[in-house]
């Protein structure tokens, strides 16, 4: 039986991690996919109220035009 080198079986272990991130990758981005194919998602005014925006009862006037 042949032996196996070092460097061969490190090469497999890098491989074996590559394809390993990659595939996570793949779920990653699908799972986001799916979230954002969803409806897209506003802060009401007591969203903000509770991050600590200021709100303002009336709306403001425009300067300018």
């Amino acid at each position: 039986m042949a032996r196996k080198s070092r460097t061969a079986v490190l090469k497999r272990q890098r491989e074996a991690r590559k394809a390993e991130k990659a595939a996570a990758k793949r779920e990653k981005r699908e799972l986001r996919e799916s979230d954002a194919s969803g409806e897209t998602q506003v802060a009401t005014e007591e969203d903000l109220a509770g991050y600590g925006f200021p709100i303002e009862e009336d709306e403001p006037k425009r300067r300018g035009s």
